[in-house]
């Protein structure tokens, strides 16, 4: 199995990462790409508050990717005025896949962040002192492998021997080990090529890769601008949780402030459920993706933010033991071990 990555940053996160074959990519701020890394992210990030940062205010750092409950929340405002008369501006900080955001976490860029089934695995193998707050529901259909429309393969079981792109430690690490499992191949006999969205999206149209592994948005617009074939989605393979992260320290000692995210959060994914065409306008020119595709993504995904529970729980176990197995991360892990009383029911 060939492994292809690019260089990141030199944190302590991806030196154990590294001692599990998982290496984390380049973050994004919203204004900028950083190839400096999570920990320099902070300085390029989207700071909003209401009137404005004054001398005192104190500040949540939210890390978000490009599609999501977050980013209607962001582009709502709603959390900003909730927040101001408190005291506290909000700055969010942008990346290309969940392991960078978590990654940015560990190393305490940001405080608050939300993330596929996988990362926070990954992360809780290399020691990350994270905390499970909540969930969205199961969105199985909202990532897939796909190929181009022209491509010869037409089942999972054909990419034996194949390159296939994804980003490493992302929720669709996961999908693909299911999938292959299924299809009766060994993750052992495809070459994995890890790549962030942006650059994995130009190697599957350029023929780089033979597959790609990806999520919405990302899924829907090269859907839409290329044709690309699905070979399967999640259904009946994985649930897909999006999961809302913080940094244990931060949630242990902020927790009102952890209380009025969440429920902005679930204020606003009501909000979304009953006007996805208003959604999808909305963040089109926001993420630079076209209105139909969001349409598309937003049709895909379930709303409304729920508890951790035991359920969830032993669902994120059984994707760690899995990821164990294949050796993909260095050391068992309790998921448990990740969770507080404060945010699971």
């Amino acid at each position: 199995m060939k492994l292809t990555f690019k260089p990141s940053v030199l944190t302590a996160f991806l030196i154990v990462m590294a001692a599990a074959a998982v290496l984390a990519g380049c973050s994004k701020s919203t204004t900028a790409v950083n190839a400096g890394g999570a920990a320099s992210a902070l300085g390029n990030a989207d700071s909003a508050s209401a009137g404005g940062k004054s001398p005192g205010t104190k500040e949540v750092r939210i890390g978000f990717q490009k599609y999501g409950t977050m980013n209607i929340l962001k582009a709502r405002g709603t959390l900003e005025k909730r927040l101001s008369p408190e005291g506290y501006s909000v700055k969010w900080v942008e990346f290309p896949g969940g392991p960078q955001l978590l990654e940015a976490l560990n190393v305490g860029s940001i405080d608050i962040g939300h993330t596929g089934e996988a990362p926070p695995i990954f992360a809780q193998a290399a020691g990350a002192p994270l905390v499970y707050l909540g969930h969205e529901p199961a969105s199985p259909k909202s990532e897939a492998i796909l190929v181009p429309k022209n491509s010869p393969i037409q089942t999972v079981a054909d990419l034996k021997g194949k390159k296939i792109a994804l980003n490493k430690g992302s929720n669709v690490h996961f999908l693909l080990v299911k999938a292959l499992e299924k299809a009766g191949v060994k993750y052992s006999d495809i070459q994995t090529v890890f790549l962030a969205p942006g650059d994995a999206r130009v190697a599957f149209e350029n023929g780089s890769v033979d597959a790609w592994v990806i999520w919405d948005p990302f899924f829907a617009a090269v859907q839409t601008a290329t044709g690309a074939r699905v070979l399967t989605d999640g259904k009946n393979l994985v649930s897909n949780n999006e999961f809302y992260i913080a940094s244990r320290t931060y949630a242990e000692q902020n927790k009102p402030v952890v209380d009025a995210v969440l429920d902005e959060l679930n204020k606003v994914d009501a909000w979304a459920k009953s006007n996805q065409k208003e959604v999808a306008e909305m963040l089109s020119k926001e993420l630079g993706i076209d209105v139909p595709s969001l349409e598309t993504a937003s049709e895909r995904r379930g709303y409304g933010l729920q508890p951790i529970n035991e359920s969830v729980i032993q669902a994120q176990q059984n994707i760690a033991d899995t990821f164990f197995g294949l050796k993909l991360i260095p050391q068992k892990i309790r998921i448990a071990d990740a969770t507080s009383k404060d945010f699971t029911k």
